[in-house]
């Protein structure tokens, strides 16, 4: 248990630095490093607390494409951020009140969380698991089975959503050759295809 607490304190502490870290870093690229630092340290926090398929799920997609993709676009576009800094002192007042009525709803969240009695002990007494069942087996069984329906759906809300987004990004720009499979399927060979008759020795 003492391993479990001192692992699960390391976690927490370098997760929260580096929270800190990605919205106080001047550098952007070292932003998104940190970032990433911090998924994977939120994702041994899901190991400690026994939810490997999440913390897999959050090192998979959250640092293998999403955080790589935020480092990459970083990269390649030229953004001119000293300029996106210069109103940082404009809008400073808004976003402090902002954070300060997040930070008033978060405290009071956690408060009738612990004082709340029905809801103290539905959390020291959670549901114990399946014998022999790993949590990643136990959720593919119930959403595959009770759910396969809303998870399918689901899936299929996705695919127009990216299909919606292509067609609605293509753009067709003049002068851009592009393939036209119909009109190369009909063209004939004779106007293609031109045969020279080349005497020996003569060359073309």
């Amino acid at each position: 248990m003492v391993v479990q607490a001192l692992a699960f304190y390391l976690f927490a502490a370098v997760t929260v630095a580096c929270g800190v870290m990605v919205i106080t870093a001047r550098n952007p690229v070292h932003a998104v490093l940190f970032l990433i630092l911090a998924f994977f340290n939120a994702a041994g926090l899901f190991v400690l607390q026994g939810a490997e398929f999440l913390a897999m799920i959050l090192v998979i997609v959250y640092v293998g494409a999403v955080a790589v993709l935020f480092l990459f676009v970083v990269m390649m576009l030229d953004v001119n951020f000293a300029e996106l800094r210069a109103g940082f002192a404009k809008y400073l007042p808004i976003g402090a009140v902002i954070s300060l009525i997040l930070l008033v709803e978060l405290v009071l969240l956690g408060a009738g969380w612990a004082f709340n009695s029905e809801t103290a002990v539905i959390a020291s007494s959670p549901t114990p698991p399946a014998a022999d069942v790993h949590n990643t087996e136990a959720l593919g069984m119930l959403l595959y089975t009770k759910y396969v329906y809303l998870f399918q759906g689901a899936g299929m809300i996705l695919l127009v959503a990216m299909v919606g987004a292509i067609v609605l990004t293509h753009r067709v720009r003049a002068g851009v050759k592009r393939q036209r499979i119909g009109d190369q399927v009909a063209r004939s060979s004779k106007d293609e295809v031109k045969v020279v008759k080349v005497q020996t020795g003569s060359g073309i």
